[in-house]
């Protein structure tokens, strides 16, 4: 069975930045695309950025250059670097496996607020 568990979220002032970390089990890890979502109160979830297995990275244009992804295959993890955060990227931040038909982490809450 594949778990993610999420970490590294919290309240950071706008211009802040925080460190989004994705812990996976399982061997499969190394061989599947991972994504990060985040879902903002009252709106759909979105999909924030997206690692391949050899590391081709894809973002969504609100994080292009102030986001970064990137996966560690030894130790299973695959991170979210936020830089220069803004009110609206406040959301809880969910890790994904693009494995079968997708597994979720539980997500971990972003704020961004002064």
């Amino acid at each position: 069975q594949v778990q993610l568990v999420e970490s590294g979220g919290g309240l950071v002032q706008p211009g802040g930045s925080l460190r989004l970390s994705c812990a996976a089990s399982g061997m499969i890890f190394r061989v599947a695309a991972m994504d990060w979502y985040r879902q903002a109160p009252g709106k759909e979830r979105e999909l924030v950025a997206t690692i391949s297995s050899v590391g081709t990275t894809r973002y969504a244009d609100s994080v292009k250059d102030r986001f970064y992804i990137s996966r560690t295959n030894a130790k299973n993890t695959v991170f979210l670097q936020m830089n220069n955060l803004k009110p609206d990227d406040s959301a809880v931040y969910y890790c994904h496996i693009q494995l079968n038909s997708g597994y979720w982490g539980q997500g971990t809450q972003v704020t961004v607020s002064s």
